[in-house]
């Protein structure tokens, strides 16, 4: 897991690495990292024609140290001054923007480079802003950015993804201390307890309220998505759709039969047996089933995920008096629309902000689904970042039942003790890799056989690890 800094939080870092590491190393450190970032995208650097625009700040110090080593290894490097730039910059095989970094509070506009040049970014694309992501300017597009000391959570929020290009780390010697945001990587999945020699399938069992007659597809996609991360005996109660009635799920799934009005006795009665609760995929939104899935909340002692429909029928100080009270943890799995109608509004240019805020209004675990995820929980495990972020998940996801998927995900590490906040990140990184692997054959039904074959294939790799 790695940091994802603000600006402040970047700066703060800095001054507590200079008081054993001049500012004079640092930026020596910086150039000699952009430098070798910049062979990496040259087929040669000898006679190569270099362009390195630079700021008056640390990162133009930073751009102009690259741009001597560059020049040392017989390159023909132009320095351009930042604050007074061509329109536009021809004639360079690679273009440095070592502009303005984290330090940029304005909008600024970027002279034109043609797209087959490569373009190399100090730290961050510069007009980017480094808490938000957003750029209210024309920002050059990277090929590569070198981050200094940290990701900023820029990188992975809004334009600063796409204007970022590949990102790497240049570490420098700098170390964050306690950082209130991280980035969940293919490691993090480690985090999750393997299953004991002892293992059996109510140990780690899960009730899935879901489905209703027309929408019988949710359900088995909650359950599909529950069994690919190895939940054990999961029960499905589909209200008002008889039990003898043939559906989608697969046979392992036990059914329980309950009208609206029954729902919440016999879901309740299950979980007597369950470690988790997943509800609401095409549940449906009627008055009595509001009813139940409020009875349910109030009387259930197990990890709740709230997906789809559910999030429709609880309120913001329903869910906050729950949790005052000492109730078990809740994962709330809102895509934008879902969130506006939830919160009031929709989640703005900050989405970790707004993730961080509807935590706070709810006391629950929210999962703030979109291109880049945030997870955000008001009682975080210690040891472990408050709010995680997902940069998994790529547009192929946007396929209709695949959040359904997601929130059986979530539900079956839920299920194996997993705390919420992880099963929540982490569900939503296995579920992106499934669909990054799926690519354009992504359809919902598909996702879970990926993820379970991501999830073996990192098992094994875990247990030869061990082995050797």
């Amino acid at each position: 897991m790695r940091p994802l800094v603000t600006a402040d939080e970047m700066r703060v870092a800095d001054a507590e690495t200079m008081r054993g590491v001049s500012r004079d190393t640092l930026i020596e450190r910086a150039g000699l990292a952009v430098a070798i970032a910049a062979t990496t995208l040259l087929p040669r650097v000898y006679g190569s024609s270099i362009a390195a625009l630079c700021g008056p700040g640390a990162n133009g110090d930073d751009g102009r140290v690259a741009a001597r080593h560059l020049a040392a290894r017989g390159a023909s490097v132009r320095v351009l001054d930042a604050l007074a730039p061509p329109s536009v910059i021809e004639g360079a095989d690679l273009v440095i923007d070592a502009a303005f970094g984290t330090g940029l509070s304005r909008a600024w506009d970027a002279p034109e480079v043609s797209p087959s040049v490569p373009v190399l970014a100090v730290d961050l694309p510069s007009g980017v802003d480094p808490d938000t992501g957003v750029t209210p300017g024309h920002s050059l597009r990277a090929t590569r950015t070198v981050a200094m000391g940290a990701l900023k959570r820029g990188h992975v929020l809004a334009d600063g993804v796409a204007l970022s290009g590949d990102v790497v780390v240049a570490p420098l010697g700098i170390r964050v201390r306690d950082p209130q945001v991280g980035l969940i990587d293919d490691a993090d999945v480690d985090l999750v307890a393997p299953l004991g020699r002892d293992e059996h399938k109510w140990r780690r069992a899960l009730v899935v309220v879901a489905g209703s007659p027309g929408m019988l597809g949710a359900p088995a996609l909650v359950c599909e998505g529950a069994i690919a991360v190895q939940a054990g005996m999961i029960l499905l109660c589909a209200p008002d759709v008889p039990r003898r009635q043939d559906g989608p799920w697969g046979v392992e799934v036990v059914r329980l039969a309950a009208s609206a009005s029954e729902l919440a006795k016999v879901a309740g009665d299950a979980l007597d047996r369950a470690r988790a609760l997943v509800v609401g995929p095409g549940l449906g939104r009627s008055s009595g089933l509001e009813t139940a899935v409020h009875e349910l909340l109030r009387a259930t002692r197990e990890p709740v995920v709230l997906d789809a429909d559910a999030l429709h029928v609880v309120d913001c100080e329903q869910l906050l008096a729950r949790q005052s009270r000492g109730g078990s943890p809740v994962v709330l799995t809102p895509h934008d629309g879902e969130f506006a109608a939830l919160f009031g509004s929709p989640p703005g240019t900050d989405r970790i902000a707004a993730a961080q805020r509807a935590a706070e209004q709810t006391g629950c675990t929210v999962l703030l689904k979109g291109p880049t995820t945030v997870v955000a929980t008001p009682t975080a495990t210690p040891g472990l970042p408050g709010t995680l972020v997902v940069t998994s998940g790529t547009p192929d996801l946007s396929t209709p039942g695949s959040g359904d998927v997601l929130s059986g995900v979530i539900g079956g590490l839920l299920a194996r003790g997993t705390p919420a906040h992880l099963a929540a990140a982490i569900g939503a990184h296995v579920h992106g890799l499934g669909g990054a692997a799926l690519g354009a054959r992504c359809r919902a039904s598909a996702i879970p056989g990926a993820i379970a074959a991501i999830l073996g294939a990192r098992g094994a790799e875990r247990s030869g690890a061990r082995a050797g």
